[in-house]
């Protein structure tokens, strides 16, 4: 290995980088400026090629099994301890991949790219998460194989680009609008795993306030369902 400014490199590490380098900070030197005036800075390991990727998939695999088995009607809840009071029980994905973290820096750069994925879904869409995580797993692990047996990385993405306007144009010419109170009510039942009592409470919600109306949930005081 080859060290110059606090910076560490592995010279054993192929020239090559199909995927691109991939750094993470492996210790923090001090800030401060020593008596010789060279300021420290923080080493880094660089890693790239099939090094760097297998250390990513791994942890994007880790993180997708976790999260993958809240998927459906029929997913199963996740304990999650906490450092803090009592065990957290959910069956939201992203509830689920925002509390795992590794010990091991490129393992955790895996999963922080299926986070950022469920995270987004989350936030444009407010469900799907463990959808979402469960198509980019497949995406990174299929794309990894295409790469190693010699596929260019670039027409990889314009392929993977070109696939995903055709399943979103399918996906739009499927698309039904809902209407009418059972229907939403349906729909409102499958989000709340199944309750019918709050998806026929989230239905009458809608039908008071009309189909642009505002609903807010906040968290009750009681041991039963209000709605005001």
């Amino acid at each position: 290995g080859i060290s110059s400014l606090g910076f560490s490199f592995d010279s054993s590490v192929p020239p090559h980088t199909p995927l691109g380098i991939m750094l993470s900070t492996m210790r923090a030197l001090p800030s401060c400026v020593p008596r010789s005036g060279v300021r420290a800075f923080a080493t880094k390991d660089i890693r790239h090629g099939a090094s760097a990727r297998a250390g990513m998939l791994a942890g994007a695999n880790k993180l997708a099994d976790a999260v993958a088995v809240t998927l459906g009607p029929k997913g199963r809840n996740v304990v999650i301890e906490q450092s803090f009071g009592a065990p957290k029980v959910t069956k939201d994905g992203v509830t689920v991949a925002k509390a795992i973290e590794f010990s091991n820096k490129m393992m955790n750069v895996g999963a922080s790219l299926i986070k950022q994925v469920a995270s987004k879904t989350n936030d444009v869409a407010g469900d799907g998460t463990t959808t979402s995580t469960v198509l980019a797993r497949a995406i990174f692990r299929e794309g990894s194989k295409a790469v190693v047996a010699g596929m260019n990385p670039m027409d990889l993405k314009r392929g993977i680009d070109a696939a995903v306007r055709s399943v979103l144009d399918d996906l739009e010419a499927r698309a039904k609008s809902i209407s009418t109170p059972e229907e939403i009510a349906q729909v409102a039942t499958i989000s709340a795993n199944g309750d019918t009592t709050i998806g026929n409470m989230v239905a009458d919600a809608f039908r008071r306030v009309g189909k642009d109306g505002t609903i807010t949930v906040s968290e009750g005081k009681t041991m039963e369902h209000e709605l005001e």
